[in-house]
Order: C-alpha cells, then sequence, then structure tokens
C-alpha cells in the first residue's frame, strides 16, 4: 500500500508537469489553475486504473493450479463509475491441485481456500467438501467428518450444483 500511495503521488507529479508543459507551450495562456487540476485528475485516473486493475493483476499472480472459484463485485456510492461498471474487489482461489481425498470417506475432500480482498492481506482456510451431498464445511478439530450415507451436522453449507468449489470432485 505504500508503494502505491508513491505511485499516485507520482501520477499527480506526472500530470501536474504535463499542465504546465501546456502552460510553458501556450506561451501561458493556460490558466495556473490546471495545474493543480491535472494533479487531481492525474491521482484520481490513477487510483481508478488500479482498482479496476487489481483483480486481474492478483489472477496472475496465482500459481498453477490455484483457481478463483468466487468474486465479489461491489459498487459504492462515492464511486459513482462503479454503477456502471462495478469492480471486483475481493474473491476466493482454491487450491484444487493440492486437494486431497479422505481416506474412511471418499465423498470428503479437504482444500485450501485462498480469500483475497483489496488493500488486505491474503487468508487461507482450509474446507471439507463433501461431493455426494454437494456441501462444504469450514475444517476444524471439532468438525464432525460424516461416515458415508450419514447425514451432514448444521456446520455444513450446501453448495449450488454449478460452483466451482465442485471442480474438485470431478
Amino acid at each position: 500500500m505504500f508503494w502505491e500511495f508513491i505511485a499516485t503521488i507520482f501520477a499527480g507529479m506526472g500530470a501536474a508537469g504535463i499542465a504546465l508543459t501546456l502552460r510553458f507551450l501556450s506561451r501561458k495562456k493556460l490558466a495556473t489553475w490546471w495545474i493543480p487540476i491535472a494533479a487531481g485528475v492525474g491521482m484520481l485516473s490513477f487510483q481508478i486504473y488500479t482498482e479496476y486493475t487489481w483483480f486481474e493483476h492478483q489472477k496472475t499472480l496465482l500459481p498453477p493450479g490455484v483457481d478463483v472459484v468466487r468474486t465479489a463485485e461491489q459498487t459504492a456510492f462515492w464511486r459513482p463509475w462503479s454503477y456502471v461498471f462495478p469492480q471486483t474487489l475481493r474473491f476466493i482461489a482454491a487450491d484444487l491441485k493440492n486437494a486431497s481425498h479422505n481416506e474412511h470417506n471418499p465423498d470428503l475432500v479437504r482444500l485450501n481456500l485462498y480469500l483475497f480482498e483489496r488493500r488486505m492481506a491474503a487468508r487461507k482456510i482450509t474446507t471439507v467438501i463433501h461431493c455426494r451431498q454437494q456441501a462444504r464445511a469450514d475444517y476444524h478439530e471439532q468438525l464432525h467428518l460424516p461416515a458415508q450415507g450419514e447425514a451432514l451436522s448444521s456446520e455444513w453449507y450446501v453448495l449450488a450444483p454449478e460452483d466451482p468449489m465442485l471442480q474438485v470432485c470431478r
């Protein structure tokens, strides 16, 4: 975040420099108030650019076998352009390559989910997918792993049949 702040400052200085050059080329016919306006527009444009390119950039940094399974697009009244073009500021990636099947119940698959959010550190959550019943639960020591044919407890969340997390079951 520190480097993004520095880059924003330099974007403003660059835009102000362009306005200053235009003022010089126009033989000072361009008003001086265009210089701080250009700096502000440059900084705002850079921030908007980084907001919209953050998700695609983060996807390129994921190692092979880690796929994006869910995204969250957001709009905000202080970003009026986000109503036209919503921004992806959070997503979940699953480590499908390193998923492991349970020895006692082959319907259960354990995998790591990575939660990414703009300007936050990534978090890792270990989760268990029940392939036959299309459900998932966050893994912890007290989680009851059902035997084959056993009903699921209330800790399990039903997944939609087209949920990308179910790729691990194929």
